[in-house]
């Protein structure tokens, strides 16, 4: 397991608190002196004091405004820890009550187990919070869904279950609400103008990319897709006929100087090339642009997450790029920006192709739920997305930093790849390095990374690891890093029995 210390700051409540036998007790709390969201840091407070008996099964917390007021800090914080706490199991909360120290709290406190919550989307509730998972998790591609503000999203979902049930099976043609609310926010964030009719809603990314397939009548014809690349859109696109010409991405992502005239359609991540890192240059991007308007051919752009960039220049969507209208088949989604769970993402075809892939969504059924689609288009509406990406993009940004610099100390010849955009870094391996015996290795000491040999169609691609940084803090950043250079040098060196892991 990896650890990490976290340092106390001096700022303290002494509070009152009635336990469930009414005798008064006294509660001190310290907040962790951490990065930590201060939701978060209050929480742990609280805990602590469940760990050290100040707090027992049945006592009372002290009222959210009374607590905000002894340290300092907004009410809204308070609300949001007791909300984390609630939610993880550890107190019990009822209307026109106080808030009470749940049965099998001090248990869980003394167990180790954390008060956060990850699953946003409503998971049930627990008496006693699980433990603390032993592996790090660094898989690429996942968000950091304790960011979300459950006040924003629990209001988002209240107004929207607060209306009458729709009585309509949703369709490619409905979610009006949502798509106008996503019309404004790709405007705003990814320069793409769009009418709410041009945009259609799916469950995912791999329908948008089915739908795609047999609206441009792609089975029997030619990709051209990027190596390495996505594995499901590759594998997508393989079971349904399409042929698949692996084209190899350079620093800047795929170059349209490789593309052929026979290629029909071509897939690619421009924004943070999938999994390398690259981002396409506008010259680029205007290149490939203007070469498949005179082929005629598709250019399907997966933005999974375009919305995350870290003092890097602003790069134009192809889609909002001249002639992208009719040539750009742009794909956007949640999962990265807020949660996989929801299962939501958004599909802008060429023009000419609308009606047809609305036409294969009617026909393979593939829908949002209209209560998700409307819960997620309050959330855009009410500036909660606003507010999230602003917040997100701090933290992303803070624990991308110390990744990095951890790294780059740990490993000086090995400089992380794609480190201006996204949620995840590549590190390249010299190309007789065993990647994949590498994350192998990497996993039985604590720390789960990806290999890139899931990802590449050239048996003799690149090798190396994906490491996704949106769910590490900042303080676990140095000790994760030496385990992936301890192994790393072992593995260039020869001698995996050798090495020594820092910091497990």
């Amino acid at each position: 397991m990896i650890e990490s210390r976290n340092h106390q700051s001096s700022k303290t409540s002494i509070l009152p608190v009635m336990p469930r036998t009414r005798t008064p007790t006294t509660l001190h709390l310290t907040l962790p002196d951490t990065r930590e969201p201060l939701r978060r840091r209050i929480a742990a407070a609280v805990v602590t004091a469940l760990r050290t008996g100040q707090l027992a099964a049945g006592d009372a917390l002290p009222a959210s405004r009374v607590l905000a007021a002894d340290l300092g800090v907004s009410r809204g914080a308070v609300v949001d820890a007791y909300d984390e706490l609630v939610t993880a199991g550890y107190v019990v909360a009822r209307a026109g009550a106080a808030t009470r120290v749940a049965t099998g709290a001090v248990d869980a406190a003394r167990a180790g187990a954390e008060p956060h919550v990850t699953d946003v989307a409503g998971a049930a509730r627990r008496s006693v919070p699980a433990r603390e998972p032993s592996v790090v998790d660094l898989s690429p591609g996942y968000p950091d869904t304790t960011l979300i503000s459950p006040r924003d999203w629990r209001s988002a979902w209240r107004t929207t279950l607060s209306d009458a049930v729709p009585n309509d099976a949703p369709g490619p043609d409905l979610h009006l609400r949502l798509r106008t609310a996503l019309a404004g926010h790709l405007r705003r964030t990814r320069g793409i103008v769009a009418d709410p009719g041009e945009i259609v809603v799916v469950p995912g990314v791999l329908s948008a990319l089915r739908a795609v397939v047999t609206a441009a009548d792609l089975p029997g014809r030619t990709l051209a897709f990027e190596d390495p690349g996505y594995t499901r859109a590759r594998h997508l696109f393989a079971s349904t006929g399409v042929r698949i010409r692996p084209i190899p991405v350079d620093d800047d992502g795929l170059s349209p100087d490789l593309l052929h005239d026979s290629d029909s359609a071509v897939y690619c991540t421009p924004a943070h090339q999938y999994p390398m890192g690259g981002r396409m240059p506008v010259a680029r991007r205007a290149a490939l642009l203007a070469a498949s308007a005179d082929t005629g051919r598709l250019v399907i752009e997966d933005d999974y997450d375009g919305e995350f960039r870290y003092g890097a220049a602003v790069l134009p969507a192809l889609r909002s790029l001249d002639g992208g209208r009719d040539t750009v088949a742009y794909l956007g989604t949640a999962s990265k920006i807020v949660s996989p769970s929801l299962r939501l993402a958004w599909l802008i075809p060429p023009a000419p192709l609308l009606p047809r892939v609305r036409d294969a969504l009617a026909v393979s059924g593939e829908t949002v739920s209209g209560i998700t689609a409307d819960a997620f288009a309050r959330f855009i509406e009410s500036g909660a997305l606003t507010r999230h990406l602003a917040r997100v993009s701090r933290t992303y940004a803070a624990r991308r930093h110390a990744v990095v610099d951890a790294l780059r100390a740990y490993l000086p010849d090995v400089e992380p790849l794609g480190i201006e955009a996204g949620l995840h870094v590549a590190l390249r391996l010299p190309d007789d390095v065993d990647d994949t015996k590498v994350a192998q290795e990497i996993t039985q000491r604590g720390v789960l990374v990806r290999s890139l040999d899931s990802y590449r169609t050239d048996a003799a691609g690149p090798r190396g690891l994906l490491c996704g940084y949106a769910r590490l803090p900042e303080s676990q950043a140095d000790a994760v890093a030496g385990v992936i250079a301890d192994v790393i040098r072992a593995a260039v060196a020869g001698t995996w029995g050798s090495c020594t892991t820092s910091g497990s």
